[in-house]
This record gives structure tokens, sequence and C-alpha cells, in this order.
């Protein structure tokens, strides 16, 4: 699961460099949602993680 996560972030922070460079202005919008699929699947795994090890 945080392989998952960290491949959305890599994904996220590309996409987020064509938008806001101005190359391709869709890849704005894109890059948040897949911020925020990054930052649910992190919070996913940081929950089974802690709660897997109690």
């Amino acid at each position: 699961m945080l392989s998952w996560a960290a491949f959305f972030l890599i994904v996220a922070i590309v996409a987020a460099i064509f938008g806001f460079g101005g190359i391709v202005a869709a890849a704005a919008s894109i890059a948040k949602v897949l911020f925020f699929v990054f930052l649910v699947l992190f919070l996913i795994s940081l929950i089974t993680g802690r709660r897997g090890s109690a």
C-alpha cells in the first residue's frame, strides 16, 4: 500500500511540474486529484501499519 502511495506522489509531482509550468493546462487539475489520492493512501497505510504492529 505504501508503494502505491509513493507511486501516486511521484505521478502527482510530475503532473504538477507540467501543469504549473504552463506546458499542459489540464495536468494541474490531475496533479491536484493525484495529490489527494496520495494523501488518502498515505493515511490509510499509516493507520493499517500502526494497527498491525500493535
